[in-house]
Parts: structure tokens; C-alpha cells; sequence
């Protein structure tokens, strides 16, 4: 299969399917880091560690690093992503059910915003998947359950594993430091904590980023007749392609989101927002090398009540965990059901 840039150019310019799946793709990626990214950093600010410009230009870069470097080391997840639907051997209607699946996944981020129900691209982007395999598989025969099994363990291993890790990190922090002068402390956490957050923006990169680099290679074989990606090795301009996009839209992201994630949970110290920021990166080291997609946004929530929970229990607004079941419980049958849908629409039409 030829995947280089001037040959997908060419079939990008040649393909509408190939040309609006690669348009939606970006789309998604460029919002992911206006909207996701920010959430890597949010403690590193609102403990006054870093100025919002200076960290989310730091966000922006590391994001990029984390898509073009875990990638090339491991493309675990990007893999999972690929394999979780099949959607058979007509590649060309699998390239117009492709499309219609990221359409959905537009569609419902605009009517859930309308209602105000919370979201996760990560959840939509696989319910969308399988919605419109499905659709063109006429049953369930069009989703592999070895790997979309990894999805479950994604969102138990993202709040169980992030409030542990922030929950252990936490303690130890806090007995290591227990008879330190709070003034020097403060110092020493400021910089480490600015550290632990880098560390969580490459991370963010290299999960959420390796996600949609998946799917926008598995519409590149697609169109080249394959009707998936086993084998064949994930092009470098494709990496670069999708890592520019999420850093370009990591450099806008807004301070609101800083706020909503950093400070509406449980108001951090600096020795509590580096443990949150160490331990979110740890919990996505261990999903993503285990190929196990995981929403970062739930991640690093949990990991902050989990430090939160050090202190007391009654700290953490656990109406964040709510927010989160409710997104489970809305985003996998509402964007199914859409994805679905058009992915009928679509077939029927063209």
C-alpha cells in the first residue's frame, strides 16, 4: 500500500469520502487540543506554578511531541482504534461510513452542547466508530470484541487507577514533606510541578492524539482498497500532520477551561497539584503501552479528587463524577444511534 504524502494528497484531491473524512479528522484533532489540552495544565495554573500564555504555549509543544514521539515508539492505541470496527470489504462504502461516523460525531458534540450534556471526544470518536460499523455490517458482526473490550477497561482503569495513583502520590508527598520548611517546599513544588505537568500535556498528546491518527489512517487504506491497517506502518507525515493540528489547537485554548477543571473540583496547593500532575501521566503511561484507550479529561479529574480525598472526602465535589457518568451513559448510545443513522444516510445517498 502506498502511503506517502504526495499519494494521499493525490487521492485526498481525487476521493470526496477520503477528502471530508481527512477534513472532519483535523476538525476533531484542532478541538481536541483547544478543548482537551488545556485540561493538562489547569492545576499548574490555578496554583499560580505558571501564567495561562506561558503554559499553554508549553501545552501546545509537548502536545506535539507526545503525537509524534509515542507514536513512533508505540502505536498501541493508535492500533486499537483501527482494529475496533470492521467494516468489510467494500472499502469504498467503508470510506463513506468513515465519514459518516466523524459527521456524528460533529453532530452530537453540537446537540449535546445545545442541552448541556457533558462529553468526551475520546467516547464519541468510539461510539461513532461502532455505530456506523454496525450500520454498514447490518449487526454486531461489524465490531472485534477483543479489542473494543479495551474501551471498558479504559473507563474503569481512567477513574479507578487516576484517583489511586493522585490518592497514593498525595499521601507520599505529604509524609516526605511533613517537617519541611513550607516556604522552601513551595519553591521545590513550584518547578516540580511544572515538570509534572509537562509531562501530563505529552502524555495528553500522545493518547488522544494516537486516537484520531487511527482513525485517519484507517480511511487512507480505505481508499487504497485495504480494508484495514494490520501490517503496515503509520507514515511520519501523517504524525507530523496530526501533531501540528492538535498543537496549533492547543494554542488557543481558552482560560475558562483552565478554571472549570482546576479549581470547580477542590482548590489545590502546590504540593497537591504536582501530585495530580504526576500521577495523571503515570495512569496514561501504563493505559497507553498497554494500548488502552482512556479519556485524558477523566483521567486527570480522578486523579484530582483522589489527592483531594488526602485531606478529607468531603473536599472533593463529587459532582464531577456524576458529570462523567452521565457522559458514559448519553455519549455511547446517543452517538452510536446518530453515527448509526447517517451512516445509512450517507450510503443511501452516495
Amino acid at each position: 500500500m502506498d502511503v506517502s504524502f504526495a499519494h494521499f494528497v493525490a487521492q485526498v484531491t481525487s476521493s470526496p469520502p477520503l477528502a471530508i473524512t481527512t477534513l472532519l479528522t483535523l476538525a476533531v484533532i484542532f478541538v481536541n487540543g483547544w478543548t482537551d489540552a488545556p485540561n493538562a495544565i489547569a492545576t499548574c495554573v490555578t496554583t499560580r506554578c505558571m501564567r495561562p500564555k506561558p503554559a499553554i504555549l508549553m501545552s501546545a509543544a509537548l502536545n506535539f511531541a507526545g503525537v509524534l514521539v509515542m507514536t513512533r515508539l508505540n502505536a498501541s492505541v493508535a492500533t486499537t482504534i483501527s482494529n475496533m470496527v470492521d467494516f468489510g470489504t467494500d472499502t469504498q462504502a467503508a470510506l463513506i461510513a468513515l465519514a459518516a461516523a466523524l459527521f456524528s460525531i460533529v453532530v452530537y458534540s453540537v446537540v449535546a452542547s445545545v442541552f448541556g450534556i457533558p462529553t468526551s471526544e475520546s467516547h464519541s470518536l468510539i461510539a461513532g466508530l461502532t455505530g456506523a460499523a454496525i450500520a454498514i455490517q447490518g449487526g454486531m458482526g461489524g465490531v472485534n470484541g477483543d479489542e473494543w473490550v479495551k474501551v471498558i477497561y479504559g473507563l474503569v482503569m481512567s477513574l479507578v487507577l487516576g484517583f489511586a495513583i493522585g490518592w497514593v502520590t498525595c499521601k507520599l508527598v505529604t509524609l516526605a514533606f511533613a517537617g519541611a520548611d513550607r516556604r522552601r517546599a513551595d519553591g521545590f513544588f513550584r518547578y516540580a510541578q511544572i515538570a509534572a505537568a509537562a509531562a501530563m500535556s505529552f502524555m495528553h498528546g500522545a493518547q488522544d492524539g494516537q486516537k484520531f491518527i487511527g482513525v485517519l489512517f484507517l480511511g487512507v487504506a480505505l481508499c487504497n482498497g485495504q480494508p484495514g491497517v494490520e501490517g503496515v506502518v503509520i507514515p511520519v507525515w501523517l504524525m507530523l500532520l496530526c501533531s501540528v493540528t492538535m498543537g496549533v489547537g492547543t494554542s488557543v485554548g481558552g482560560e475558562p477551561i483552565i478554571k472549570s477543571v482546576g479549581m470547580d473540583m477542590v482548590k489545590l496547593e502546590k504540593y497537591q497539584g504536582f501530585a495530580a500532575d504526576l500521577a495523571s501521566p503515570v495512569c496514561l503511561l501504563v493505559m497507553t503501552e498497554l494500548g488502552i484507550p482512556v479519556s485524558t479529561t477523566h483521567t486527570k479529574t480522578s486523579a484530582i479528587m483522589g489527592v483531594g480525598a488526602v485531606r478529607r472526602l468531603s473536599a472533593v465535589n463529587f459532582g464531577v463524577v456524576r458529570d462523567m457518568m452521565l457522559t458514559w451513559v448519553f455519549t455511547f448510545p446517543g452517538c452510536g444511534l446518530i453515527s448509526f443513522a447517517m451512516a445509512k444516510l450517507f450510503m443511501f445517498l452516495f
